[in-house]
């Protein structure tokens, strides 16, 4: 292993993604993960391109889609492609520099889709526990206000805790036994200190996998209570239904990353449960949106239709 030194800080020049080992047939994984990035781009692009194009879209709880979506996009271009360059073409190897890319731009994506489910969540609550005062508390400026903070916010926390990891010293091992530079995997490697790199990630997974669920749970026990105050079981429905969306996204989102990090597997199954549970909310997303949200698909029916028309008006001709 070639190593560069800084006084008494090593840092290797490579590092060694483990990924699968010995999996029979994994070459199927490897397509059924291409499938999934070609229709998590393609899926997103799509819902993007449509809130931006149409002003009808143009409204707060849009605007929380449209974050989901592009932080959707950048989970997938980060975690997939490189898994296929690593794995595919069996190059197991990533160098220091470009680890530490990777686990910036893996986490920091996912806090953005926690923080953004958070916000979707709160959006539903205050529509229905308080419906009188909805446009005078969540408009669109309060949504761009608050997604600036939200990226600005987990740009310096994830910084910082990519940042730490230059003070550790990977002098024993520089195999990464996971599919990406994956921060818990990694901070097992070190022998020096890194008791402050562990509070760091402590404080890290509080504020990120601990808090979202928590807050995303008493909005909804807010919006179960305001349900019960109706009267008619119709109104509940009609108010229920707005929400189903945003509770099919919490539910793919935080349901497989939970399971994996309570469950004990195998090293492949953890390997494939992990990427998995990464990579499939963000295909998710999109199709869940489209089919779920009446707005989305009368768009998308009348865009059809007019592209159609033309079609069908020459077919008749030649009839």
């Amino acid at each position: 292993m070639s190593l560069s030194q800084n006084i008494s800080i090593v840092h290797p020049e490579h590092f060694f993604v483990t990924g699968l080992t010995d999996a029979p047939n994994s070459t199927y994984f490897y397509i059924f993960l291409f499938i999934i990035y070609f229709i998590s781009v393609i899926g997103n692009s799509i819902v993007l391109l449509i809130i931006a194009l149409h002003r009808s879209l143009h409204s707060p709880m849009y605007i929380g889609v449209f974050n989901l979506a592009l932080a959707d996009i950048g989970e997938t271009n980060a975690l997939i492609p490189n898994m296929i360059k690593l794995f595919v073409f069996d190059s197991h190897y990533i160098s220091y520099n470009d680890c530490m890319a990777n686990m910036f731009f893996v986490n920091f994506f996912i806090t953005v889709q926690t923080y953004t489910l958070v916000v979707l969540a709160f959006d539903r609550f205050i529509a229905i526990c308080l419906p009188l005062r909805y446009n005078a508390i969540v408009n669109n400026k309060f949504m761009a206000i608050v997604f600036s903070v939200i990226w600005v916010f987990n740009i310096c926390m994830v910084t910082m805790s990519t940042s730490m990891m230059t003070r550790l010293s990977f002098c024993k091992s520089n195999v990464i036994d996971s599919w990406f530079c994956d921060y818990d995997r990694m901070m097992r490697l070190p022998c020096n200190d890194s008791s402050i790199n562990m509070y760091i990630a402590f404080v890290v997974e509080a504020f990120f996998l601990v808090a979202p669920p928590f807050i995303i749970v008493l909005s909804y026990l807010g919006i179960f209570i305001a349900l019960c105050k109706i009267t008619t079981w119709e109104g509940r429905f009609k108010a229920l239904k707005t929400c189903v969306s945003h509770l099919l996204v919490v539910g793919s989102f935080f349901l497989p990353i939970i399971s994996n990090i309570t469950t004990e597997t195998s090293a492949n199954s953890r390997v494939i449960n992990g990427t998995l549970s990464l990579t499939l909310p963000p295909m998710l997303n999109p199709i869940i949106y489209v089919l779920t949200t009446a707005k989305i698909k009368d768009l998308i029916r009348k865009m059809l239709n007019n592209r159609s028309a033309p079609i069908r008006a020459n077919v008749s001709k030649w009839l």
